[in-house]
């Protein structure tokens, strides 16, 4: 990475036990001593940022970046990440889910949760490395084809390009072609619809519309909702995977 770019100023990069950090420090600073050397963790397994700061932050959890999830760091690496490493940031679920993504979707290239936590960095504090060059180690693609669809559909919801409606509508007639009809004059398209009579919660002559739709950015799904408020239908935005339950 040097030889391509020698003037590179930081080197991020993800930590587990500290094997990979501890032996790309020793090599990133004999080339270029000035470089900053940034290790990057997740939040729920803050291993080698309680070992340096002498913190006790809980560890343990559910984490997308299964291969840093690690409880403890290594007796060897540890000295070595103390003398050359500047900080070892920590990373959410959510900024791992969208480095994921970001790779996927924006430079064709599989990453997994571990592997992209480099990049989780820069979306968590890009105030921090703005106006530096910054080179990322994405250090694994070992990612299970179910779990990158599924970060997939959490970003296309979080960027509001397919949310979901809860809707209570007279149960007549006519009305859920009106409101096929309204979505369809928006430019919405219509991905499932959850038609519900017998919940408590609505009128006797009532029923609840769940609707979940694609839209093109959340500009167009702001525009969406006031229309539908607009035609009277109250809408409530609902997480997609509540749209059955």
């Amino acid at each position: 990475m040097l030889a391509d770019v020698p003037d590179l100023d930081v080197l991020l990069i993800p930590v587990g036990g500290g094997g990979l950090i501890a032996g790309n420090a020793v090599a990133a600073k004999a080339i270029r001593p000035q470089i900053e050397i940034v290790g990057v963790e997740a939040a729920l397994y803050p291993s080698m940022h309680n070992a340096l700061r002498n913190e006790t932050r809980q560890i343990g959890g559910p984490t997308l970046a299964e291969g840093i999830a690690v409880k403890n760091v290594g007796r060897l690496t540890l000295p070595i990440v103390r003398e050359l490493v500047a900080d070892v940031m920590l990373v959410d679920e959510v900024h791992l889910e969208q480095a994921v993504n970001a790779y996927l979707t924006l430079q064709k290239t599989m990453a997994e949760g571990a592997g992209a936590a480099g990049l989780a960095a820069l979306f968590a504090e890009p105030e921090r490395f703005k106006g530096k060059r910054v080179g990322l180690l994405l250090s694994g693609g070992n990612i299970d084809p179910r779990i990158i669809a599924s970060v997939m559909m959490r970003e296309l919801q979080r960027d509001s390009r397919i949310l979901s409606f809860r809707l209570t509508i007279p149960d007549r007639p006519g009305v859920l072609g009106q409101i096929s009809t309204l979505l369809g004059k928006l430019d919405a398209n219509i991905l499932e619809i959850d038609h519900r009579r017998s919940f408590l919660d609505v009128p006797a002559k009532g029923a609840r519309l769940d609707v979940t739709i694609e839209t093109r950015d959340r500009a167009h799904a702001a525009e969406i909702a006031a229309a539908l408020a607009a035609a009277g239908y109250e809408p409530k935005r609902i997480e997609t995977a509540s749209t059955s339950e």
